[in-house]
């Protein structure tokens, strides 16, 4: 109990160690992570991909209304897990500093430099009390002097690049099958294909055209680009990962159900 009772004690600050060296709060951060719907990133030959789950809670929700993929800058894409409403204070953020770097030196901003900023923005968060860190990880990916590049961001406030990575649940299962997959010389389309087939990994229903979010940045043009409900509808369809209609299914069963009726019914007459 007493050493309960003192793990309790450090619980209540963030700015406080525990004895073995632990910050609870951003511990629980994480946890907090986890928790949310996946996001995922690779890094292609001549691009980024970010593909989210944005599957919505309910058939009355309207699909576009779930936020997970933003575009942060004309080359900078962001897909966020955790706690929507502290991913969009962060995008929000970065955004700011984006325009700033441009008023500033003319140019558009660094992707290792943004994700930095943010970080350290989020860093100042688990050192300050009356505060709370930030509940969500982001994941940003664009292109920095003609090459792909993508980061994750932690709770904690510590940056990690990354070839292909996963937050938010299933991150296990999903980073297990893009370590199988990947391979450092896909094209954008092909690290679309795999994103996707990692997240259907994980989803027993398959996936809707408006159940996932897929933003792209590729070299060519260097210009964020999330792909619309008809596009994903193809990739979806040409790779066999497209959720079966429920609304024929039910049609079918109701068909095979009507059928079984007649046929009992002319057995009866046949009776008669």
């Amino acid at each position: 109990m007493q050493g309960q009772a003192q793990q309790q004690a450090y619980d209540r600050g963030i700015t406080i160690f525990s004895p073995d060296g632990r910050l609870y709060q951003v511990e629980y951060a994480r946890e907090a992570v986890k928790r949310g719907t996946a996001s995922i990133g690779v890094r292609a030959a001549d691009g980024v991909v970010l593909v989210a789950d944005k599957r919505a809670r309910s058939s009355l929700m309207e699909p576009a209304s779930v936020e997970k993929i933003h575009k942060a800058d004309d080359h900078v894409g962001v897909a966020s897990a955790g706690h929507v409403a502290d991913a969009r204070k962060l995008i929000d953020f970065a955004r700011r500093q984006a325009q700033v770097n441009r008023l500033r030196y003319g140019e558009a901003i660094g992707i290792e430099t943004l994700t930095k900023d943010i970080t350290d923005h989020i860093q100042q968060y688990t050192q300050v009390g009356g505060a709370r860190p930030f509940g969500v990880a982001l994941v940003v990916g664009g292109i920095e002097n003609g090459e792909p590049r993508l980061f994750e961001t932690d709770p904690s406030g510590t940056p990690y690049e990354w070839k292909a990575l996963s937050v938010g649940s299933n991150r296990s299962d999903i980073r297990e099958y893009l370590e199988e997959h990947y391979s450092e010389d896909l094209s954008t389309d092909e690290a679309v294909a795999l994103a996707l087939e990692a997240l259907a990994e994980v989803n027993d229903e398959g996936l809707r055209p408006e159940g996932v979010g897929v933003g792209t940045v590729t070299v060519d043009d260097e210009t964020f680009h999330e792909r619309s409900t008809a596009e994903k509808e193809a990739i979806l369809e040409e790779h066999g990962l497209l959720a079966e209609d429920e609304e024929s299914d039910d049609d079918d069963a109701t068909a095979d159900d009507e059928s079984e009726t007649d046929a009992g019914s002319d057995a009866d007459g046949d009776e008669e």
